[in-house]
């Protein structure tokens, strides 16, 4: 799902208590305390049945126990005590006014002599999260405790306990936090998130808008989403109710295991809400533990989808596969032979059916880790081996998919040599030939070529010249290939001649 078609929301604390804090098209939420009064109840609700005398869902009873509750009722029950509020707050310190007081307010209480003193307020937000030990581990999202001075759990019988921080990933927004000298825990188990199909029910726990555990009933609506989050982005959509609040609380499947951290929302709508797949969690969690912190893999590549023009200019059969655009000098793929143009079809044993599909897979590898790696050059198959290095901050890039760009007057663009002065303001010394402009109805323009961009090769051949550029596109017939460099990243494009 594009980002920019559709917003999405993340869950996240809210300044005050008082509203939702935007950001672009993504919403993070996680909700203040302010209820309005509900109506009381007009009769009371018949007492739940003995726990003895209910079947327990982790063995697949009937929907209906003798006492006529329901399977998501008996559930609920179960997994309650699991899951927990999470209370933050944070400092906010706030500048004062420091211009001149206007006339009309000097009028009233005169020019005020020397600077007034910074405002601090305190600022509350919650949350939810869920038990996975008798000693206090609980799970919730980064966003939820991410740069707050004071945590506060409070559990399903109104103990409350200060937490701390255990470890944090705000690349897939997981955190691990800790309750210390409680009794009496009741941690969730975890299952298995590849297991759920669509169409699957599931059951969503939390403090949606401080109304502390809500159960929501819904299905399994998609897997393997990707909301513009980050390069690991592989999101369970769910259109069980998730609403501020929710956020870091589990997504359970019928047997009472939690498949799902619930994450996100899409603000324009109420049915669609977004999960962090537990099986993710499973491969972070330990290294959160025990350092506070997630040590990746790291292979030097910036790839890109495979689009069916970019699958005929390469003669592949299939779009499947992450094309290599770039490769990082010195890097793991550098000292593996890997060059621009090879199509990556499996990796470490795991087929590459998506683009997507390998910034996860070098993620989870092992630092260190020798791997195979399958690759289509040239139409054939060959199979190198790489030594998997640690990934430091954002060395990959993934690059945008992009339909086309092209050179000179029949592809839409005018081009120029690469001057000196230019070569040093666009912060590039290579070889090449720069696009000057792009004719807005020419071939170039609905490709995404842009002005400032510099071609370095045409239908896998470098290019030195505008010159050159010019002879290689008159030679490329209906379709050319072109190698581009945008800023400090490179992608493939194939282009129709127009």
């Amino acid at each position: 799902m594009a980002v920019s078609r559709v917003g999405i929301g993340v869950l996240v604390g809210c300044a005050l208590g008082a509203a939702l804090a935007l950001s672009g098209t993504l919403t993070r939420l996680g909700f203040p305390t302010a209820l309005p009064h509900a109506a009381p109840a007009t009769t009371a609700p018949a007492p739940p049945a003995p726990a003895s005398a209910r079947p327990s869902l982790m063995t697949g009873d009937p929907a209906l126990d003798p006492a006529g509750h329901s399977r998501f009722a008996i559930l609920a029950q179960q997994a309650g005590p699991g899951v927990v509020n999470v209370h933050t707050s944070r400092t906010v310190t706030q500048a004062p006014y420091q211009g001149p007081l206007p006339d009309i307010f000097r009028d009233f209480f005169g020019q005020q002599p020397g600077a007034p003193a910074p405002r601090s307020f305190t600022v509350p937000s919650l949350g939810s999260g869920f038990l996975i030990s008798e000693d206090g581990y609980i799970v919730t999202n980064n966003h939820v405790v991410a740069d707050v001075d004071d945590i506060q759990v409070t559990f399903s019988d109104g103990r409350e306990a200060k937490a701390t921080i255990v470890g944090q990933d705000p690349k897939t927004d997981i955190a691990l936090i800790r309750v210390e000298g409680m009794t009496g825990l009741t941690p969730l188990p975890l299952g298995d998130s590849d297991a759920i199909l669509p169409g699957d029910w599931v059951v969503a726990i939390g403090n949606p808008f401080g109304l502390d555990h809500t159960v929501t009933v819904g299905i399994v609506s998609a897997k393997g989403r990707d909301i513009g989050q980050g390069p690991y982005d592989d999101y369970i959509q769910t259109d069980a109710a998730i609403n501020p609040g929710n956020s870091g609380g589990p997504l359970l499947d019928l047997q009472g295991q939690v498949i799902g951290i619930n994450s996100a929302i899409n603000p324009a709508a109420n049915t669609i809400g977004f999960a962090v797949p537990i099986n993710l969690a499973k491969t972070i969690l330990p290294q959160l533990r025990e350092k506070g912190s997630v040590t990746r893999g790291w292979l030097g590549v910036a790839v890109q989808p495979i689009t069916p023009e970019l699958a005929q200019a390469f003669q592949l059969d299939t779009n499947d596969g992450a094309l290599v655009a770039q490769v990082t000098p010195g890097g793991p793929a550098d000292a593996a032979g890997l060059r621009r143009g090879d199509v990556i079809v499996r990796f470490a044993g795991e087929a590459i059916g998506k683009m997507r599909d390998l910034p996860g897979v070098v993620s989870r590898t092992t630092v260190g880790q020798e791997v195979q790696i399958e690759v289509i050059r040239e139409g054939r198959h060959e199979t190198l081996t790489a030594k998997v290095g640690e990934l430091a901050e954002e060395q990959t890039r993934v690059a945008a998919a992009r339909r086309a760009p092209g050179g000179a007057l029949a592809f839409g663009m005018r081009i120029e040599d690469l001057t000196p002065a230019l070569k040093q303001r666009l912060g590039f010394q290579g070889e090449g030939a720069l696009v000057a402009e792009v004719a807005p109805d020419g071939p170039a323009a609905p490709a995404g070529i842009r002005p400032g961009d510099v071609v370095v090769e045409v239908d896998r051949k470098p290019v030195k010249s505008a010159a050159e550029l010019e002879r290689a596109l008159d030679a490329s017939g209906a379709r050319a290939l072109l190698l581009v460099r945008r800023g400090e990243n490179a992608l493939y494009v194939a282009v129709d001649r127009s």
